[in-house]
């Protein structure tokens, strides 16, 4: 799909380009969403920029993924995907600056794409080029990794509340502990990944801010820059505290499970000292020797139970007392 954006009337005003069709001229940003190969071709023809695959786009070397070519910035990052589900998605997303017309390609749906489309839809700068819009989208993508770092920080917060009060303590069993482990690790999962997204945005701002002179931005450009690269270095160290949190909770979570083992344990070992005495004298009198006053004593086997019952209580007793139980 190629959806191409223009500016009408200080709005920005989305036309879809039909296969085979031709792009507007006046169009300052061509969204390629699940490119076919033959929609590639359009856009390359329209752009005079190669296309590149989602092969290409995978690639985590420095010199794939931030380049220059045929007087072409090709920049690709990793966004966050499906943050509010339980299976979160890296996407890679390519930015190519082509003079003053922005090419994006991109193979899954994003939140910031969608918001930069709305709020320029409403009230788009007057004279705004694909430069500036990449600006603003680069600033969406920074201010929507920051909402998910906000929400995830709560989200531990609230797992760390539910693993140390005395509520969530009284229950017993395993399938509380795997319920946990299994939300701490959707945490980790959804804190790496927005770290390795806000890692590659960060290089990809350090690669416009060294490009700057030659894209020619404007002082407030360049101070937007500075402000992004002040961010993701903050964010960074924000989303760093919170792996350092969720891993607490992990070891934490662990121990409790070990505990917990301790504990069964523990009965088994008490049952088995508090079964020892009853099990002793039960094998004395089986015995059956021949002289045995107690076997021919009519009170013999009720003192026999009581002996028993007396056996394994007095060590419970002492364990109670003693506050090894």
């Amino acid at each position: 799909m190629i959806n191409a954006y223009s500016v009408h009337a200080g709005c920005l005003v989305r036309v879809e380009v039909e296969s085979g069709g031709a792009v507007p001229a006046d169009a300052i940003w061509i969204d390629l969403y699940r490119p076919t190969l033959e929609e590639d071709r359009q856009v390359e023809a329209a752009l005079g920029v190669s296309i590149p695959t989602r092969e290409e786009m995978a690639e985590i070397e420095p010199s794939s993924r931030l380049r220059v070519e045929n007087a072409a910035r090709y920049m690709t990052g990793s966004v966050v995907c499906n943050s509010e589900s339980d299976h979160p998605t890296l996407s890679a997303v390519t930015f190519i600056l082509a003079g003053d017309r922005l090419a994006t390609v991109r193979y899954d749906e994003s939140r910031p794409f969608s918001l930069i489309v709305s709020r320029l839809d409403r009230a788009c700068p007057s004279g705004i080029k694909g430069s500036g819009l990449l600006l603003q989208m680069l600033d969406t993508v920074i201010d929507r990794a920051a909402d998910i770092i906000e929400r995830l920080a709560e989200e531990i917060d609230d797992l760390s509340r539910r693993i140390f009060s005395g509520d969530e303590a009284k229950g017993t069993g395993s399938e509380r502990f795997q319920v946990l482990m299994r939300i701490i690790g959707q945490r980790a999962d959804l804190g790496s990944k927005v770290r390795e997204s806000l890692v590659s945005i960060g290089r990809l701002v350090i690669f416009l801010a060294n490009e700057s002179d030659v894209e020619r931005f404007s002082k407030d450009q360049r101070a937007m820059l500075k402000s992004m690269q002040r961010d993701v270095a903050s964010l960074n160290d924000h989303v760093s505290f919170l792996g350092n949190k969720v891993t607490f909770l992990l070891d934490a979570t662990l121990g409790m499970v070990g505990i917990e083992q301790n504990n069964i344990i523990k009965i088994f070992a008490v049952l088995s000292v508090v079964l020892m005495p009853p099990t002793l004298i039960a094998s004395v009198y089986g015995m059956n020797f021949q002289y045995m006053p107690e076997l021919a004593d009519r009170w013999g086997y009720p003192i026999a139970l009581l002996a028993m019952l007396a056996a394994a209580v007095v060590p419970y007793l002492i364990f109670k007392w003693r506050r090894w139980l």
